[in-house]
């Protein structure tokens, strides 16, 4: 009879596979979780017709800025009210065509006539006084040139007396008596002649001296007349300069203080820009750069004439004086467009300017890969900006091709895909 042999039991078998298929499908779930865990986030796709680029490029970089402005008059004239007075009647009105004795307003003040009338008597007053005062000193002059003119005929007369009776006496004709009496009689009227010659002297300076203070009166009178008499015609406003009037802030009726504008007249034929310049660029701004203005109806060249020291709303005012003839239809507070070259820079790296990328700072950019499908951010050192350019100092090579738009919605990713 054969005996059975005992063999081990497949259930075991069985068991010993099943814990290695589970130890290796643990191994494989703990590498993929590993493999996971270190992959980086799926790049955001960004659509290529939302963006703009530009390559980087080495060579000249123009540097420029740009603002906003207005033509305004280099000759402008405000004409103001010389004393209190009342708007009588407005013959002009804002553009019209001005000469410089073209009447714009007529004013009134009647106290100011009574004044101009009281001078106007006081001035002939003055003068009729003077013309007075030169007979009655030429009459006083004349009576002492007589006096003169007879002392000095008695001291003549008296001097030949003594010739007559000194021949005399050497000759035994005469007394000796005589001869003295005749001599001390001649020379007291020398005396005398000396002494009238001294006053007629005296009087004829006295008469230029008290001339000239009644004169002086005359002038003061004369100023004070003309003054009356330029306040009295400074009430019909004239234009003063060849132009166009431009303003007139006051109404018929009105009562006016002295010193108050009441009219504004320009040459509409010499105009400058005011531009309105960031305060961020306006650092670089100087006299005597070249500039270019932009009418919409023709480009002019001229230059930086003048530098507003004070900041106002975040802009610096700077006047561009034209070099050239400006276009037809340019006038008074039309709006321009003002570019100041501010240098002109050789081989440099640079590349146009981004949304976000101010001068001397570092930014992150995106660059486009090889193939333009993604795009990685990039840290870049930027230097010297333009209105459209800024140099690059490090982080980017000619030929890079970089994104300029408004990137700020994928700061969080270092890359994106272009679709």
């Amino acid at each position: 009879m054969a005996m059975d042999i005992q063999r081990p039991s497949n259930a075991r078998a069985k068991k010993i596979r099943r814990i290695i298929y589970v130890g290796v499908g643990i191994l494989l779930l703990s590498g993929a979780t590993l493999g996971l865990s270190h992959l980086k986030p799926a790049a955001p796709s960004v659509d290529r017709a939302t963006i703009w680029t530009d390559d980087v490029k080495r060579g000249p970089m123009l540097r420029e800025m740009r603002g906003l402005g207005t033509l305004i008059p280099e000759d402008i004239r405000w004409i103001p009210a010389l004393t209190e007075c009342r708007v009588e009647r407005l013959v002009l009105r804002p553009g019209a065509i001005v000469k410089p004795d073209s009447i714009i307003l007529e004013l009134s003040n009647p106290t100011l006539q009574r004044d101009a009338l009281d001078a106007e008597y006081q001035l002939k007053g003055a003068q009729a006084d003077y013309e007075n005062l030169k007979v009655q000193l030429q009459s006083e002059l004349l009576n002492q040139r007589a006096t003169e003119a007879s002392v000095r005929s008695e001291y003549e007369q008296a001097k030949i007396q003594h010739d007559v009776d000194e021949k005399l006496r050497q000759q035994g004709l005469g007394a000796q008596l005589n001869a003295d009496l005749s001599r001390v009689k001649e020379e007291q009227l020398a005396i005398r002649t000396q002494l009238e010659a001294d006053r007629t002297k005296n009087a004829m300076d006295s008469v230029q001296s008290r001339l000239l203070a009644q004169s002086t009166k005359v002038d003061e009178q004369r100023a004070l007349y003309a003054l009356r008499r330029s306040e009295l015609d400074a009430l019909h406003v004239r234009a003063g300069i060849d132009g166009v009037l431009q303003l007139v802030p006051v109404e018929e009726g009105q009562h006016v203080l002295p010193g108050t504008n009441i009219a504004r007249v320009a040459d509409p034929k010499k105009l400058k820009a005011e531009i309105k310049i960031a305060e961020t660029q306006a650092k670089d701004a100087m006299i005597g750069q070249k500039a270019t203005i932009d009418t919409r109806n023709g480009i002019v060249k001229g230059h930086v004439s003048r530098i507003d020291p004070s900041v106002q709303n975040g802009t610096v005012t700077v006047d561009v004086v034209m070099d050239e003839p400006l276009p037809p239809g340019a006038r008074p507070d039309l709006s321009v467009d003002g570019t100041i070259e501010i240098e002109n820079l050789q081989n440099v790296l640079y590349v146009g300017r981004p949304v976000h990328g101010q001068s001397d700072s570092t930014v992150g950019i995106f660059k486009l890969d090889a193939d333009g499908s993604e795009a990685s951010r990039v840290n870049v050192k930027l230097g010297r900006s333009s209105v459209n350019t800024i140099e690059i100092l490090s982080g980017l090579n000619v030929g890079d091709k970089v994104i300029l738009s408004d990137m700020s919605a994928w700061d969080t990713f270092d890359r994106i895909r272009l679709k």
